[in-house]
């Protein structure tokens, strides 16, 4: 006897249509909260004054504000970051699988030790540390922590989706007589890209966000300038959530583009 069948689901284009009622509805409240706590401050509103801050036109030629100098600057960061995250991350991650205790014992020991401390403090360490002994400047030594630091994450992924791969294909790439670096070149790694691809994405979103943080070592990023902007201006509100607007566009197409992709990869 069949079990009873549960109540109709919902239409796909009303589901849709909730889910966004609700994003407005959350939208909304955070919009109301933020501008009655700005009205219990006595706060002066001026949006007006915001795009100069963005760009300017002099002379019939548009010339970029210090927001957006500074968001190309985080772009650049988060670009170099993630394809040394990428490196590391997969090195990481295979010597973590070698068979070689040394190598396994390193990668754990580097996984630990940097998952567990925290990124200010990493940050410091190489800029006070490390930076002057490697002759590195404020923007390479951002750009080297935060590599660092989502590389551990990365290793994990990376070595989540090898192992997601079936044991028969590592058998058959062996039984064919290919090298290890050929069966992680040629079968692994390639049917590994679409277990890691989804959780590489949020790792991604999360190093642009993290990439906020070389700020504090004087690096001209998108969070920098906006408090430069700040103590210039007073425009605390106004500045800060055209910040938080200018890092959710980009997190947000960065989603949507590797979604693309995802969806072409499982096509």
């Amino acid at each position: 006897m069949s079990a009873p069948a549960g109540p109709p689901r919902a239409p796909f284009a009303w589901r849709r249509l909730w889910d966004a009622a609700q994003f407005l509805l959350f939208a909304g409240l955070l919009i109301w909260g933020t501008i009655r706590g700005a009205q219990s401050m006595g706060y002066n509103w001026q949006w007006a004054r915001v795009p100069r801050y963005l760009y300017r036109e002099i002379g019939g030629e548009i010339w970029l504000g210090p927001l957006l100098k500074g968001l190309i600057v985080t772009l650049e960061i988060s670009a170099i970051a993630l394809v040394l995250t990428v490196a590391i991350g997969l090195f990481v991650a295979i010597l973590r699988r070698s068979g070689s205790i040394a190598g396994e014992w390193l990668a754990t020991i580097y996984i630990e030790a940097i998952r567990n401390t925290p990124l200010l403090v990493q940050l410091y360490l190489f800029y006070f540390v490390l930076a002057p002994i490697l002759g590195l400047d404020r923007y390479w030594t951002g750009v080297l922590c935060l590599a660092v630091f989502e590389a551990a994450f990365a290793a994990e992924i990376f070595r989540a989706g090898i192992e997601g791969v079936p044991k028969g294909q590592w058998e058959a790439a062996r039984a064919l007589g290919l090298g290890r670096a050929q069966i992680y070149r040629f079968v692994v790694l390639p049917q590994a890209l679409r277990l890691v691809l989804p959780p590489l994405t949020g790792l991604g979103v999360s190093l642009i966000k993290h990439s906020a943080i070389v700020s504090v070592i004087a690096v001209f990023d998108l969070a920098n300038e906006g408090r430069n902007v700040i103590a210039d201006t007073f425009m605390t509100f106004e500045i800060w959530l055209t910040v938080a607007a200018l890092y959710l566009a980009v997190t947000v197409t960065l989603s949507l583009g590797v979604r693309a992709l995802e969806r072409r990869l499982h096509g």
